[in-house]
């Protein structure tokens, strides 16, 4: 399954992380969002393969997201949620979800019916975009490019990925050693630092838009959508 896309939307950010992980290391690209509002912003730039979906969330919960995602689009979308009765298992399903998981779960179970959601719905309806864009920033997954305001990046494998991985988090605060592992692996064992290093790089390539990756101070990174 390497290279689908998945747009995770949980107010937890443990549970968030806890599914980019696994997920990650199967090949899945992952983007979170912490409420049905973020998530709607995000869909708005771009699409993904599959929706993991938690219930109950600020701002807009996840049966109300579902419902207006429906209005516009039939792309897979699986409840993972604490509400396990059987009318909220029926009411999701009937608003909309393809699959309904009860938490606590097996990340790996998650896994294994995303695949085969995306077993039934592609090839007809999963269709990735291949070009990602964050405000002036442009992101060519397939030419494995970067661009602002339409101008290339020259940009080394590593500041590529991991400009990609903190777009593709905007206004989530990625540490340093969670953005060690999504970038350069579990069996990474350098010193954290290393991700200062290439994020000094990337803010001086990036140049007056240096501002898109953020410093929260004691903790890690975080990307900033300008216009």
């Amino acid at each position: 399954m390497k290279g689908y896309s998945l747009l995770i939307v949980d107010d937890e950010a443990q549970m968030r992380e806890l599914i980019s992980m696994y997920a990650e290391r199967e090949g899945y690209r992952c983007t979170e969002a912490e409420d049905g509002q973020q998530a709607l912003e995000l869909l708005a730039k771009r699409t993904f393969d599959v929706i993991i979906l938690d219930v109950m969330m600020p701002k807009l919960d996840g049966l109300s997201f579902c419902k207006k995602v429906r209005e516009t689009s039939d792309i897979p979308i699986i409840f993972v949620t604490a509400r396990g009765g059987e009318v909220d298992r029926v009411t999701g399903l009937k608003i909309g979800a393809d699959d309904y998981l009860v938490k606590p779960f097996s990340p790996r179970e998650l896994l294994a019916r995303i695949e085969a959601l995306l077993r039934r719905v592609r090839p007809s309806t999963v269709v990735s975009e291949e070009l990602e864009r964050y405000g002036a920033l442009e992101i060519d997954t397939k030419g494995h490019e970067a661009r602002i305001n339409g101008t290339e990046l020259s940009l080394t494998l590593k500041e590529f990925d991991l400009l990609t991985c903190l777009a593709r988090h905007p206004g989530q605060v990625l540490d340093r050693e969670r953005l060690l592992e999504m970038v350069w692996g579990y069996d990474y064992y350098g010193n954290a630092r290393t991700v200062d290093t290439h994020v000094k790089t990337l803010r001086m390539k990036l140049g007056e838009h240096a501002g898109l990756i953020q410093t929260v101070w004691g903790v890690g990174y975080k990307f900033e959508v300008t216009a």
